[in-house]
């Protein structure tokens, strides 16, 4: 995103001196603040559904843990609140701050859409591309309108598309060993 020279960048630290209000979620990405509100009811339990799927491999799997809404710390003028992430054990032990928030990329980011142009521009383009330049390894946004979920994989340094799935499709991932779930088990 390009910073004109009279556009505020926004930082952690302002943040810190906007009033709390729990039904709102803020967000900074290359310096823009990004305010939204509370999702959907339906928005959220996609967003549940997901987490328990990834839970439950996990567990199985113990390769990793599957968290919701987490705050990822990228750097002042990058961090956000995605929907659901999974990241390895060992990533883990090395991303958390002492405040408990994650410090770099998780390998998997989700994101349920929420309506609105603005917020679709958000998941689909400038998350995709913080994303990117971040190193997650696969991005899944998720509408639960459609019902259906477009996967991000990482290829030569980037995000690319390489399939929308279905609620009848079945989703694996080279990231997740032996993970296999329908897509209509998400809504």
């Amino acid at each position: 995103m390009t910073q004109t020279p009279n556009q505020i960048r926004w930082t952690i630290a302002d943040l810190e001196l906007l009033a709390t209000d729990e039904w709102k979620r803020y967000e900074i990405i290359d310096g823009e603040l990004f305010v939204t509100r509370a999702p959907h009811i339906k928005h959220q339990g996609v967003a549940g559904r997901i987490h328990a799927q990834l839970l439950i491999w996990s567990e199985q799997t113990g390769l990793g843990q599957p968290f919701i809404t987490p705050g990822i710390i990228f750097s002042d003028a990058d961090n956000v609140i995605p929907d659901v992430i999974w990241i390895s054990n060992e990533r883990l032990a090395q991303l958390v701050d002492e405040e408990g928030h994650l410090i770099g990329s998780p390998e998997l980011i989700v994101e349920i859409l929420s309506p609105g142009s603005a917020n679709e521009r958000r998941d689909r383009e400038v998350k995709l591309k913080l994303y990117s330049i971040k190193g997650v390894q696969e991005y899944w946004i998720v509408d639960w309108r459609l019902r259906q979920m477009e996967v991000y994989r990482r290829q030569n340094a980037q995000l690319v598309l390489i399939a929308t799935l279905l609620a009848s499709d079945e989703m694996t991932s080279p990231l997740l060993p032996e993970f296999s779930c329908q897509i209509q088990r998400f809504f």
